[in-house]
């Protein structure tokens, strides 16, 4: 198609010079001293384009001579810009096939050619990220020193190196090995030197979330899960599990009554109607002698026991009986109801056992009887639940006077493991 075009443009030049120059009867005389010389006008115009592109090629052949050495340099960089491309691509990929020591020799092999002068194009760029794949291959190889011989020289470069990820890289990649060290402190210094934008990208918020569970900031770190919540950095069903695992250990860093209070009122109402949870701090709160606020706390999931599944239930009623110490009367009612629902599936052993012990803290032994049987053969219910079940039983058949009832209690109790 070319060819055809070329000769279409050939006729045309052809037939438009005919048509022009076949009648022109010009002349053109060139005087010089003595001389004359007399030239058609057709001959005059090519003498004067053939003159025209010899200067012109002459231009461009003197040109080229005195250019010659600067093309030969940047033809030379060029090759060993694709050399160290080369060896760059080598070094990730070997890296990522977990061939580290050749990795480590590529990334070399990039230094050496990103350092020889003259230096090639974005030679700062690519030495960074040849700095990077050596840094992450000696940690790989546990060889810390070099490790950090790598990234100091990668912050460095990192401070002269324009454009804000080739900063921040060294940084992240920094924090990640600290944390792989278990080493917290060093990971928060090197979070903390990141800028206010990066620090709250989502990978950045997982290296902080995972370095202030491992220095035990349990507050600092449900705060920072609830940022990555937020930006949906989890599953559903795993964002649930973790928030509720990290309100666990708020509640369980407090000593006192007063601080679980205070840990109990930093949660957010949706932590608080989680019955798990709430479980959990009902539990702490009776084993910090703060039985009263554990109650209160799970007296609103007891009230809406029904709309509960089977582990919550069970889980809500074993935390109730390790808090009945000074239960008051305003637990007879719920527990009688809550004694109604037991059967239809919910979880009766465990409601059982929380109903027969809250008549019993009562003086109500007549009507614990029947709960507390119940709770004390339940296999599935845990050993201490069932041993306390059984020396209250025994506690009340000696409150009648019937020792040989309290004695075969006593027994099964101790039977227990």
């Amino acid at each position: 198609m070319r060819a055809v075009v070329w000769a279409v443009l050939l006729f045309v030049v052809a037939v438009v010079a005919a048509t022009t120059l076949g009648t022109n009867d010009g002349l053109v005389s060139v005087a010089w001293g003595g001389w004359r010389a007399d030239l058609s006008l057709n001959l005059f115009i090519l003498v004067v384009l053939g003159a025209c592109f010899l200067i012109m090629g002459a231009t461009r052949a003197i040109d080229s001579l005195l250019t010659l050495p600067t093309r030969a340099a940047e033809w030379r960089a060029l090759q060993r810009e694709r050399a160290a491309q080369r060896a760059l691509r080598e070094a990730h990929l070997e890296f990522d096939a977990a061939r580290y020591l050749r990795a480590q020799r590529a990334a070399e092999k990039v230094l050496g050619f990103s350092r020889a002068w003259p230096p090639i194009p974005e030679s700062e760029e690519i030495s960074l990220m040849a700095l990077l794949v050596l840094a992450s291959s000696l940690h790989r190889l546990q060889d810390r020193e070099g490790r950090q011989r790598a990234l100091d020289e990668a912050l460095a470069l990192a401070g002269r190196v324009k454009g804000r990820p080739a900063a921040e890289a060294p940084l992240l990649r920094a924090a990640e090995w600290a944390l792989e060290d278990r080493d917290a402190t060093l990971a928060h210094r090197w979070l903390e030197a990141l800028p206010p934008g990066v620090a709250r990208r989502t990978h950045a918020l997982r290296l902080k979330l995972q370095a202030t569970r491992l220095s035990g900031q349990h507050a600092e770190a449900l705060k920072t899960a609830r940022l990555l919540a937020k930006h949906q950095a989890f599953p559903t069903t795993a964002t649930a599990g973790l928030l509720r695992s990290l309100c666990m250990q708020v509640l369980d860093a407090a000593h006192d009554g007063e601080q679980l209070r205070q840990a109990w009122a930093t949660l957010e109402p949706t932590d608080r109607r989680d019955a798990l949870l709430v479980a959990h701090a009902a539990r702490r709160a009776a084993r910090l002698g703060a039985a009263a606020d554990g109650r209160a706390w799970a007296r609103p999931l007891w009230d809406r026991l029904p709309e509960l599944s089977a582990d919550e239930r069970s889980a809500l009623a074993l935390a109730l009986c390790e808090g009945l110490e000074g239960v008051g009367p305003e637990w007879l009612a719920p527990m009688e109801s809550a004694l109604g629902l037991a059967p239809d599936g919910g979880a009766p052993s465990a409601v059982a056992a929380a109903a027969g012990m809250t008549f019993a803290a009562r003086g109500l032994w007549g009507r614990a009887a029947a709960p507390l049987e119940r709770a004390a053969r339940a296999p599935e219910l845990p050993g201490d639940v069932r041993r306390r079940a059984w020396r209250l039983l025994a506690q009340a058949a000696q409150g009648v006077g019937d020792e040989r009832r309290a004695l075969d209690c006593e027994h099964e109790a101790s039977r227990i493991d």
